[in-house]
């Protein structure tokens, strides 16, 4: 199915204008399509997967989904046709894709276009993941894409209602959520060790100073760095969100409802481009919006909160809290500490800790976790995250997250942004499932 050029360029630059709140929570009450909440498209005997996007998070993608059984890659897309040409050295070995787009802004529509195309796999910048998973939809492709999914309230909506209307899966690549301690702690909740749930925290804390103040290679290279330039609040909320929300089961008799949202000064990236730059270079008087500590506020539905942490400018070690507590204990981690009942006055010895690790480690590292760290991506992640992935679409199975986990989790990116705008004022999260969360089943997430 092809999509009319004028329609889709229409509906791009729609969302390209429009503002966080543009579309409040009571037009979430529409629906042209059905609802998308345990959606299975019939099984595959083999998904055919084109990947639009071949910087540094596509290039590893390419090797490492070779690796996974019931997947053959048939495309490849990228604006710089030397970024295509040198993932083909991948494939020795191998049939090489016989579909390449490069060379244009909008080659990648080649791709979704092309009727041998089961899935479209996004790693593209961020401003690209909703106009092409729409593009990818509307052409009757599933579409996956990497975090955030969407950057406006209104592109939240496009993916949702895109989703329900074609009946095409959308996810968003959340990695952190196949994580060792991520699964173990989900485990755990599933299996009611920290007793009702109350407390979640998450976090991106990664010093990218280098990456954000990097010289370019390609035009376009610097959009993290145009973001911080013209945006403040918290852009990169799901790999500490995410996790915490499938402990919780939101979107399966919870729901994020309200944020609060505040930042910092910035300081960091000035000063790192004093000192690289020079006081007096380009790079230190530019004015960035985006302070360097975003702290933001969640209350569910159902009375849990959330705090989430963003900063990527401090010089302090790698962490995503990671944090989930109840009523009978918690685990924290960077490092990773249980406290469990009778003893939640102190932290586990750590031959203790070991022994419960091991009696709650997720089955699916249990069972896949070797062939994760074989094949790489932090720490195997990527890895089960792209076999859960192919192993539902052979299967015909739901997907582990949903297009309304995606819409959810990327609207913090806006609605975070709006708060801070406001005086550090709540404001309300969009029901994106308008009301299917009520009802839905807690979902059997990386069940092997």
């Amino acid at each position: 199915m092809k999509v009319d050029r004028r329609m889709f360029l229409q509906g791009a630059v729609a969302g390209s204008l429009a503002a966080a709140g543009c579309r409040s929570v009571g037009l979430g009450a529409r629906r042209d399509g059905a609802p998308m909440m345990g959606f299975a498209a019939p099984p595959m005997e083999k998904v055919r997967v084109a990947l639009v996007g071949l910087g540094a998070r596509g290039g590893t993608a390419v090797g490492r989904i070779l690796k996974v059984p019931g997947v053959e890659i048939v495309g490849l897309g990228d604006l710089h046709e030397e970024r295509v040409t040198a993932q083909l050295a991948k494939f020795a070995g191998k049939r090489p894709p016989a579909l390449l787009a490069h060379g244009s802004e909008l080659a990648w529509k080649r791709l979704c276009e092309a009727p041998d195309v089961d899935l479209i796999y996004i790693t593209s910048p961020w401003q690209w993941h909703t106009p092409m998973a729409v593009y990818a939809m509307q052409c009757g492709k599933h579409a996956v894409c990497e975090v955030p999914a969407a950057l406006t309230v209104d592109e939240c909506w496009q993916l949702v209602d895109t989703s329900e209307r074609t009946r095409r899966h959308f996810m968003m690549l959340e990695n952190c959520c196949y994580g060792f301690n991520e699964l173990l702690a989900l485990n755990m909740c599933r299996q009611k060790v920290f007793g009702t749930l109350v407390h979640g925290e998450g976090a991106y804390i990664h010093e990218r100073l280098n990456a954000l103040l990097a010289p370019k290679q390609y035009p376009g290279d610097s959009w993290r760095r145009e973001w911080a330039l013209k945006h403040t609040g918290n852009p990169y909320p799901t790999h500490g969100l995410g996790p915490v929300c499938l402990c919780m089961d939101i979107h399966c008799g919870d729901r994020l409802e309200r944020l609060t949202s505040m930042s910092s000064n910035q300081i960091g990236l000035t000063e790192y481009a004093r000192e690289k730059f020079g006081p007096d270079s380009a790079e230190a008087r530019l004015a960035y919006r985006k302070g360097d500590m975003n702290l933001t506020s969640i209350r569910t539905r159902l009375g849990r909160t959330i705090l989430l942490q963003h900063d990527t400018t401090s010089r302090r070690p790698y962490s995503r809290i990671n944090l989930i507590s109840g009523t009978r204990g918690i685990l924290a981690d960077y490092p990773l500490r249980l406290a469990l009942e009778p003893a939640t006055h102190e932290w586990m010895k750590p031959e203790e800790q070991a022994k419960v690790v091991e009696k709650y480690t997720h089955p699916l590292w249990a069972e896949k976790g070797q062939a994760a760290l074989a094949a790489g991506g932090h720490g195997g992640m990527d890895y089960l995250m792209d076999f859960r992935l192919f192993h539902c679409l052979v299967k015909g199975l739901p997907l582990d997250m949903s297009v309304y986990d995606a819409a959810a989790w990327s609207s913090i990116v806006a609605l975070s942004e709006k708060s801070i705008r406001e005086g550090n004022s709540g404001v309300e999260i969009p029901d994106f499932t308008r009301g299917a969360w009520q009802t839905a089943k807690p979902r059997d997430f990386g069940a092997v």
